[in-house]
């Protein structure tokens, strides 16, 4: 039996995985709005809302927890100055996914997974990057 066995292993080693969801993060940050498959935001979305937990708190030590996921000293920077204070009251569901269908090249499902609270930021990052 499965029974408190939640981590999604997306055939992926235990560094590979951290580090592809690290860079994930980072690109949601970053953009607002990131276009992957349906499984990797689904694994993404638990992750992306530990961060803005911890933006939220907005101490020194949430800072350095953040930081030592992340990795990247500028995302962290927009995480507690922009993603966190926007999310303000809010208490969870911080992510939002929606589907798209299926991959032309191989069928994966594919999703979009974005901020609920930043709608403008998203949309005016998701047309900066295209």
């Amino acid at each position: 039996m499965r029974h408190r066995r939640k981590t999604v292993k997306l055939q992926r080693d235990t560094a590979h995985r951290r580090s592809l969801l690290a860079n994930l993060a980072c690109s949601l940050i970053e953009h607002g709005r990131i276009r992957t498959t349906l499984a990797k935001a689904k694994a993404l979305r638990p992750v992306a809302e530990k961060m803005v937990t911890l933006a939220k708190r907005g101490d020194l030590h949430a800072r350095r927890q953040a930081l030592a996921f992340l990795r990247q000293k500028d995302t962290v920077k927009k995480l507690f100055e922009e993603v966190g204070t926007a999310s303000g009251d809010r208490q969870g569901g911080y992510c939002r996914i929606t589907k798209l269908g299926a991959r032309m090249s191989d069928s994966a499902p594919m999703a979009y997974i974005e901020w609920t609270d930043i709608e403008d930021m998203a949309l005016a990052s998701s047309d900066d990057a295209e």
